[in-house]
């Protein structure tokens, strides 16, 4: 048998054994919902804390069901590891590592190109690799290709099929899971797009849409976040602009998604937040200058998205400014650190940007997240000196800032209780009673 028959009859039989690289909120599901379809699967991390704690039935990724994860473990259908050797006993690898920007705001696939060289070291024939990181078109035959084929000798096509699957990933999202979510496959060959769906299809519940290559699947995912960006900086904009008219954005989106056709909704915000939406647009505005082209509306839309910490914090200094306080000395509450409502993940939360700014205004500010005691941010630990809110804890403050709407907090007692609340995500939308009340 050629190398496409061996492998779609060892998916088939389930005789496949997987490869997870990068354990994080897109590897470790991945990882489990491969373990419950019935493949043995290992998963490897370069932290040993991960490693540690997935060997241990431990979870710490909120879309894995806890009960899962012990089970797999136990009947040693799933494990971890931080020695890439075991990579010559896998028939199918996922990239699944961090893609984020330097301090330049461009790409750094330094994760990718590492995992990938140590993936190529102990890279065996008939063997599947796909990536699933967000980046830029390209990478995955531009990068990834001559680093697989130098390093292990073998060929792309003839004694490995390899392939772009973008992770699509929404922390928190109670519908769509890594199981139910639609896939995108793009291979390098037609036998590598048709093989590696095929995998896919005997793992997830979802339709897997096939593409032409590679490119195309990194382009698809850039596009579904870029199209997100652009839309929630047109939003953003234009309740600036509402808020000089004295009109309620959140009323004028709510009455326009009435239409059934023509028309999504998307809401303002302190800013962007979540891996995916502040920085994967950068990614082809990057890449795109290499053709000499200036993707405009991603550049204004990130400038507009960026400035929305700005902005609100001014609000708030005019919030102040009505009680004859100034931000200087003034204690101020930010209740939410989380990028989304109800979940424990603060990547790129713009709450985080919002709290720099007020204690460089020289406020005295707190914070409060019932699903985050800590944060790093700019390499510095952030403890929060709270447990817990309550009447008492309320009335200290000049000034509570929601910048996270989770269920979790008691709206009508922080309005009973807080001076003034200033809610940038239209959390409060069903107190009646709205005195003391502003909304973005």
């Amino acid at each position: 048998m050629n190398m496409k028959e061996k492998l779609l009859k060892k998916i088939e039989e389930k005789q496949i054994i997987v490869g997870v690289v990068g354990l994080g909120y897109v590897g470790l599901p991945l990882a489990v919902e491969k373990a419950k379809a019935g493949f043995k699967t290992i998963g490897f991390d370069v932290q040993e804390e991960k490693v540690k704690m997935v060997n241990e039935g431990h979870n710490y990724i909120g879309d894995v069901v806890d009960n899962d994860l012990k089970e797999l473990v136990k009947s040693g259908m799933l494990s971890a590891t931080t020695d890439f050797s075991f990579i010559k006993d896998v028939d199918f690898i996922a990239i699944c590592v961090p893609t984020p920007l330097d301090s330049h705001q461009q790409p750094d696939i330094s994760y990718v190109k590492s995992s990938t060289e140590s993936v190529a070291k102990y890279l065996s024939k008939d063997t599947m690799v796909v990536l699933e990181s967000t980046t830029y078109p390209g990478t995955t035959e531009d990068l990834l290709k001559p680093i697989l084929e130098k390093e292990s000798g073998l060929k792309c096509g003839e004694d490995f099929y390899l392939g772009f699957s973008p992770e699509r990933v929404d922390p928190g999202n109670i519908i769509y899971k890594t199981k139910n979510t639609p896939k995108v496959v793009g291979g390098i060959g037609k036998d590598a797009t048709e093989v590696i769906a095929k995998m896919y299809r005997a793992v997830l519940g979802a339709e897997i849409h096939e593409v032409s290559s590679p490119a195309v699947a990194e382009m698809e995912k850039i596009l579904e976040n870029t199209y997100r960006n652009i839309n929630i900086a047109l939003v953003n904009e234009l309740t600036m602009l509402c808020h000089k008219m004295g009109i309620s954005m959140w009323e004028v989106v709510d009455a326009a998604k009435s239409k059934p056709y023509g028309f999504q909704a998307f809401y303002p915000g302190p800013g962007l937040g979540g891996h995916c939406i502040p920085l994967d647009p950068y990614y082809l505005d990057w890449k795109a200058r290499e053709y000499g082209f200036h993707t405009s509306m991603i550049q204004a839309s990130g400038m507009i998205n960026d400035k929305m910490p700005e902005y609100c914090v001014e609000r708030a200094s005019k919030i102040l400014s009505k009680d004859q306080k100034s931000m200087n000395g003034a204690k101020i509450l930010v209740l939410g650190v989380a990028y989304k409502n109800d979940i424990d993940d603060y990547r790129e939360s713009p709450a985080l940007r919002v709290i720099e700014l007020l204690e460089e205004e020289k406020a005295d500010v707190d914070w409060f997240d019932p699903w985050i005691p800590e944060y790093k941010y700019k390499g510095q630990k952030h403890q929060s000196n709270l447990t817990e809110i309550n009447e008492k804890i309320l009335q200290e403050y000049d000034l509570v800032i929601i910048t996270a709407a989770h269920s979790k907090f008691d709206y009508e007692m922080i309005r009973k209780n807080a001076k003034e609340v200033f809610d940038t995500r239209n959390a409060m939308k069903d107190i009646k009673n709205r005195e003391n009340i502003e909304l973005l």
